[in-house]
């Protein structure tokens, strides 16, 4: 296991997966992309409206992003116990 990524997310062999050299998204990557669900469906009111994101949205879209993954290093973290 990777340490820092927890390695792949969904590991497949060759004989089922069309690209052998691809190994998909990251088990961090996907603890992270949970962890952003969760915080959108219970602490987020945001309502899309087809028009650019002003400063502010860009704002905490990264800060939400840089939240999810900090807990996502932290689950992974806690596999190692």
């Amino acid at each position: 296991m990777n340490k820092q990524t927890g390695g792949p997310a969904f590991p497949v062999t060759s004989d089922n997966y069309a690209n052998p050299d691809s190994t998909g998204m990251t088990l961090r990557d996907y603890f992270a992309a949970k962890a952003m669900q969760g915080i959108f469906n219970t602490a987020i009111e945001w309502f899309p409206t087809d028009q650019s994101q002003d400063e502010e949205s860009l704002k905490l879209f990264k800060d939400i992003a840089q939240d999810s993954y900090a807990m996502a290093d932290a689950m992974i973290k806690a596999r190692e116990q």
